[in-house]
């Protein structure tokens, strides 16, 4: 559901799913096949910056794919949450799913 040109957070997902913790979003969302359709390069860390990959290079396709939809970097390789943070799925989707008001990016 993150619209193109925003972004979410792990634990901000994680906080929408129950037993699921940040770690774990982060594991599922590495684990996504390509041409899945599941947009995993729109979720980041709590800081705004993506997080590093030790085995592949996630990191430059993930930053590359976030710039092709107009999200900018600062200097310092973050995005800016207040500007690019997705608040999350639509009130009727939280209602259906009985979910409070949160946002998807962490405060």
């Amino acid at each position: 559901m993150i619209p193109p040109g925003r972004v979410a957070t792990y634990g901000g997902i994680a906080r929408y799913l129950a037993g699921v913790n940040a770690r774990m979003v982060g594991y599922a969302m590495a684990a996504t096949p390509d041409g899945s359709g599941i947009p995993w390069q729109r979720v980041i860390n709590s800081k705004g910056e993506i997080s590093p990959r030790h085995s592949s290079d996630g990191h430059d396709r993930q930053r590359a794919f976030l710039e092709r939809e107009g999200i900018p970097f600062s200097k310092n390789g973050r995005i800016n949450l207040k500007t690019h943070g997705w608040d999350g799925p639509p009130m009727e989707w939280r209602i259906e799913n009985c979910i409070g008001p949160e946002t998807l990016f962490d405060k």
